[in-house]
């Protein structure tokens, strides 16, 4: 008898495994298919000499030689 329920037992933890395992694959596609995607040119940011911060790129100073 102990020797069935065992089986039983690895049966349902495995079934249990691979339901979370499903489960966390479909948030996972989910999220991808949710996702903005922030692309490089929105997450730079610029300093200009007062230390301020700006989304624009600073202007380009030509420096005296």
């Amino acid at each position: 008898m102990a020797r069935s329920q065992n089986s039983f037992m690895k049966k349902q933890l495995e079934q249990k495994k691979l339901k979370k395992k499903k489960d966390k694959e479909e948030r996972k596609q989910e999220r991808q298919e949710n996702s903005n995607g922030g692309k490089l040119e929105d997450m730079i940011m610029y300093v200009d000499e007062n230390g301020n911060f700006s989304s624009t790129p600073p202007e380009k100073k030509k420096e005296k030689e």
